[in-house]
């Protein structure tokens, strides 16, 4: 088989590259210089030139704060963009296996991990624009698997974990909310969850949607203590309300995400996010 995958450059992407080395499948990897998803003949194009059978994809407008101020381009990238590439998935007959967030709910919408049934609210530009790319995905009729996952970090990028691994060396107090719970998801762990589905043909007669995030639940305070500590640095961590830092975005309160249905649809094992952190910053250094 020819799997597509897009944003690969991102932490998910690059994440995807290293898990996909030794596949008996091709893998083409793709990001905007090779492959402008915004442009639907460019895409069209590319599936038909390489024949794709599986498309992973990967690209997304991330900037939470800055989609209040660009969400027409959020909507671009995350939307029309999903629909170029759902839409030549169906004229295809490829199976697209679709990237999405927890922040497609929000407020605070109770205290128990949410199931792919729950409404979804967003009360941001990130997560409407995520909503409306799940949506073009549905219209589409195409083939797909879609994945919401949740406070994603790798060795790649710009992410929570790099953040307080800077903050914590270079400062003795730092500030972290812990009115926020949720669970970190290892970019790798995700990869490698796609990978099994892709590799064993699981994609096939299971579509639908489906949450992804490692095992556990931590505020954000609680994960910056433990990413300080397992560094080795020296911070004073203190916890905070999210009022104190003032947001265009209201961030979900509880973002605990329940993974029964990958878990027993692809016999998936989830890590614990812990042992996943330290796995990641074994890699890192």
């Amino acid at each position: 088989m020819r799997i597509l995958v897009t944003g690969a450059n991102g932490q998910l992407g690059r994440e995807m590259r290293i898990v996909s080395r030794d596949s008996r499948d091709s893998y083409i990897f793709t990001d905007v210089d090779e492959l402008d998803i915004t442009d639907v003949e460019a895409v069209r194009r590319f599936m038909d030139e390489n024949k794709v059978d599986v498309v992973v994809n990967c690209a997304a407008y991330t900037n939470v704060e800055k989609a209040e101020e660009e969400e027409a381009l959020a909507e671009l990238i995350n939307a029309k963009a999903v629909e170029n590439i759902a839409n030549a998935c169906h004229d295809n007959g490829a199976t697209l296996i679709h990237i999405s967030t927890d922040y497609v709910f929000g407020g605070n919408e109770g205290n128990t991990p949410r199931n792919e049934e729950e409404p979804a609210n967003p009360t941001g530009a990130y997560g409407r624009t995520k909503l409306h790319g799940e949506d073009a995905v549905a219209n589409s009729k195409c083939k797909s698997i879609i994945i919401r996952t949740a406070w994603l970090y790798s060795e790649y990028g710009t992410n929570f974990v790099k953040t307080m691994r800077r903050l914590t060396a270079e400062k003795d107090t730092v500030k972290v909310v812990f009115d926020q719970v949720g669970t970190p998801t290892y970019a790798l762990d995700l990869a490698r969850a796609i990978f099994l589905i892709i590799e064993e043909r699981k994609f096939s007669g299971n579509e639908g949607l489906y949450h992804y995030s490692n095992e556990g639940v931590i505020s954000w305070y609680d994960f910056a203590k433990e990413i300080c500590e397992q560094y080795g640095n020296k911070c004073n961590i203190m916890p905070c309300l999210s009022s104190e830092f003032p947001s265009k975005v209201k961030r979900p309160s509880y973002s605990v995400l329940d993974k029964s249905k990958i878990k027993n649809t692809f016999d998936i094992t989830i890590p614990y996010w812990k042992e996943s952190l330290i796995n990641c910053i074994k890699n890192t250094l």
